[in-house]
């Protein structure tokens, strides 16, 4: 798959910061940012959450796959002005 395939009608960009959900373990929402993005989810890295999520966190390697319909994007990433 090219990088041209990869790249999707999305509005979520990797970059963009996220406020997810509680997910799996996490009891509680967090901040994370977009790692890649699939057809209907995200992998994020977790970059803020509660400190009672901690050993969670840890556990998950920092790491998430949340589904798109579950997150809010807080700050987008800028983007480059190519034209295809």
């Amino acid at each position: 798959m090219s990088k041209e395939d990869e790249k999707q009608e999305s509005k979520y960009h990797v970059g963009d910061e996220l406020l997810a959900p509680a997910y799996g373990n996490l009891e509680n929402p967090f901040t994370g940012k977009v790692e890649k993005v699939y057809e209907n989810a995200l992998l994020v890295e977790i970059i803020e959450n509660d400190p009672a999520d901690q050993p969670a966190v840890n556990e998950m390697n920092h790491r998430a796959v949340v589904r798109m319909a579950d997150v809010e994007v807080i700050k987008a990433a800028p983007q480059d002005k190519k034209s295809e």
